[in-house]
């Protein structure tokens, strides 16, 4: 009788005490620490129920008949799978640990993010560990952590598509909420994808569908749509590069050169939004990811 290891994107398959488990746990935390907090402290209650079961047994009375390694063994591993079974329910312990950490970890956890390809993870507290931010810059943490992120990606893309990076990580911004609202696959963790591109027919890469917003004749819709999915967020930043250097409807816009608007309204002439306010809400967001990327220099 087995117990399997935690395998990315599925919880609750192994205790703490897996050596594999515990890896799988630290990959799970790089792509999604909220939901690792709640694995975690889910195994903590499941370490903590099997130990109190194993007690009870210490403590009852025994016959000693038909007892044997073998019984033991399959006793135990009876055990293991009871607590297992047992822990993570609504109102129990790993739910008060889970909040407890999160109150513990607080902004840190929330602005955590990872780039796979690099295999760098950057806590958004705007810090490089040398010197805290300026008191201009604070309560803008996330962004500036966002824009330390991003930042060699971003460059990368400029050379490949001659688009400042400045417009592009303004961009990926503006989609993604400054990272807080990621497009993210059916198990829960991230797409990688920034800048909300869809997975049209000729996409054979792979894919997540959710629900977005779509505007259609001046009125916002809900509609179910399928985007691309990328391994890390370099990956995301190296298919808008191509897309924007490679398809023709994005011509303009690598011609704009450096004119924040005419960025952002080639664009919206493209038809990369249905928004109609599309251009102006990135205009505005690229002049305040300059204002940002000025302050911290």
């Amino acid at each position: 009788m087995a117990i399997n290891p935690i395998q990315p994107g599925l919880q609750g398959q192994s205790l703490a005490s897996d050596t594999k488990g515990v890896d799988a746990l630290r990959y799970s935390a790089s792509k999604d620490p909220k939901a690792a907090i709640k694995e975690t402290a889910k195994q903590f209650e499941g370490l903590f129920m099997q130990q109190l079961m194993k007690s009870m047994r210490q403590a009852t009375l025994s016959s000693g008949m038909l007892e044997n390694s073998g019984t033991q063994m399959g006793t135990e591993l009876l055990d293991t799978q009871l607590a297992q079974s047992l822990s993570g329910r609504p109102g129990g312990l790993s739910e008060m640990i889970a909040k407890h950490l999160e109150r513990q970890l607080g902004e840190p956890l929330a602005n955590m993010a990872k780039d796979a390809a690099s295999a760098q993870t950057v806590a958004a507290t705007g810090q490089t560990g040398t010197a805290p931010l300026p008191a201009a810059l604070q309560g803008k943490e996330r962004q500036v952590g966002f824009l330390k992120l991003h930042d060699s990606a971003a460059k990368a893309a400029e050379a490949e598509t001659g688009i400042p990076a400045t417009f592009m990580v303004a961009q990926a911004a503006h989609e993604s909420g400054w990272g807080r609202h990621e497009i993210r696959n059916a198990d829960g963790s991230s797409s990688f994808n920034l800048f909300g591109i869809k997975a049209g027919k000729d996409w054979t890469g792979p894919t997540t569908t959710v629900t977005t917003t779509e505007v259609v004749n001046g009125q916002p819709h809900k509609v179910q749509a399928r985007f691309r999915a990328y391994a890390s967020y370099e990956e995301s930043f190296k298919d808008y590069a191509k897309l924007m250097k490679d398809n023709p409807r994005y011509s303009k816009v690598v011609a704009a050169g450096n004119s924040a608007q005419g960025f952002a309204h080639g664009l919206q002439r493209a038809g990369y939004a249905t928004d109609p306010e599309y251009a102006k809400k990135l205009t505005n967001m690229i002049n305040t990811t300059l204002r940002l990327q000025r302050a911290t220099a």
